[in-house]
């Protein structure tokens, strides 16, 4: 039976969908995006902080959903462009230690908000 997660420390739903999924010992994280979650607004400023807020968004997730960023098992990462994928990926790896999880990284041609990225994982909880 799925179990939906839901935290005030990451953003709303946006839509029909849960922040999160649990099922069968897996935790399945909705796409987080650079919002503030204490007044539902947009990070604005460089990748590198954006990139930050993502994170801390997916880890408030993880977190409500019995997890950490330590039982990530996959990510997808979105991008809005690939050039940022450097900038990206240095601060991503900053949240995670080895070994990391398995990982996709795309460009998509828009993202809700027009943000310039996106992250999603799956977990395995304890």
């Amino acid at each position: 039976m799925k179990q939906a997660i839901e935290t005030e420390n990451a953003p709303a739903a946006v839509g029909p969908y849960s922040q999160a999924i649990k099922v069968d010992g897996l935790l399945f994280c909705s796409g987080q995006i650079p919002i503030n979650p204490a007044n539902g607004t947009l990070i604005e400023g460089s990748i590198s902080e954006e990139t930050h807020q993502v994170m801390k968004n997916l880890a408030a997730v993880l977190e409500a959903g019995g997890c950490s960023l330590n039982q990530v098992v996959k990510t997808t990462i979105f991008l809005e462009d690939m050039n940022n994928f450097a900038e990206v990926n240095e601060i991503y790896a900053s949240y995670f230690e080895q070994p990391f999880p398995a990982r996709a990284c795309v460009q998509a041609a828009k993202l809700p908000k027009n943000v310039r990225v996106e992250i999603e994982a799956i977990a395995k909880v304890s």
